[in-house]
């Protein structure tokens, strides 16, 4: 039981912001670290909960819809400390490189952030805005007509954050890693690799259910995007880096979150009104 607690802190302490007690990185304790780390994207949907709760409060319901949507776009990045971003802005820049997986390692580790990189991440956000000020939209017409617990949207994007994790979890113990050096092998080779595996499948498995259950056409079409990156992602990391890597993770983890909540946003609109 110590190890979980110990497990659950390092899983926080380092892929969120949220401040945890000291937990030393043995080998046992680093045995579970990933079975935790979806609970970080339950965090995100839960303050995104939270803020759709207050925007009424705050008057910005009928009215500076971009502001409201900029902070619900923001509040994954507060919670996790931009540490995937960092890792997607990386990988941005080596995909770009069009060198060879040797070289494309090699640009990973540069701190310093390339052309690429500045172009990708204002992409990324300005879609990023489009698609939450999207999701807002929906929710608070449906708020509108009936109450908060109408608003299916806002759960699903709990789920999306939690599913993402989930498919990289299962990336880092079941997919080979490019390099012996750091963190995304350092979890891979202490993680109780068969649990891991278990573990995130079994929440891919609710909160996939979970996402259809509460609207099922949005949430088959979410889940369906999800897969096709995932696939796209394990291809794409073996073919051009020679495995998966933390930066790799990270991209994959953005990009699937972008995507899947864009696909949500999509299908809720062409299946028409209310989005219940």
């Amino acid at each position: 039981m110590k190890a979980l607690w110990n497990s659950f802190k390092i899983a926080f302490s380092m892929y969120s912001k949220i401040p945890m007690p000291e937990s030393s990185w043995t080998k046992e304790n680093m045995r579970y670290v990933m079975c935790f780390f979806p609970m970080i994207g339950l965090v995100s949907g839960v303050l995104s909960w939270g803020w759709m709760l207050l925007l009424p409060h705050v008057h910005l319901d009928k009215g500076g819809f971009g502001l409201g949507a900029a902070v619900l776009a923001l509040i994954p990045v507060a919670v996790t400390g931009g540490i995937h971003l960092d890792g997607f802005l990386d990988t941005s820049d080596a995909l770009g490189s069009w060198q060879e997986p040797e070289k494309r390692l090699e640009i990973l580790k540069d701190s310093r952030a390339g052309a690429f990189a500045v172009i990708m991440g204002c992409v990324y956000f300005s879609l990023s805005l489009g698609v939450y000020t999207t999701i807002q939209d929906i929710a608070l017409a449906v708020w509108r007509t009936g109450s908060f617990w109408d608003m299916k949207i806002v759960f699903q994007m709990a789920f999306v954050y939690m599913i993402s994790r989930a498919f990289s979890g299962l990336a880092i113990v079941t997919r080979p890693m490019a390099k012996n050096t750091g963190l995304a092998a350092a979890f891979s080779d202490g993680a109780q690799k068969k649990t891991v595996a278990v573990v995130m499948i079994g929440y891919l498995l609710i909160c996939s259910g979970a996402l259809i259950f509460l609207n099922p056409l949005p949430g088959v079409v979410c889940l369906a995007v999800g897969v096709f990156i995932y696939g796209y992602y394990c291809r794409m990391a073996q073919n051009k880096f020679g495995g998966v890597t933390g930066d790799l993770a990270g991209w994959f983890l953005q990009v699937s979150e972008l995507c899947m909540l864009l696909a949500l946003a999509a299908a809720a609109i062409l299946g028409g009104g209310p989005w219940s």
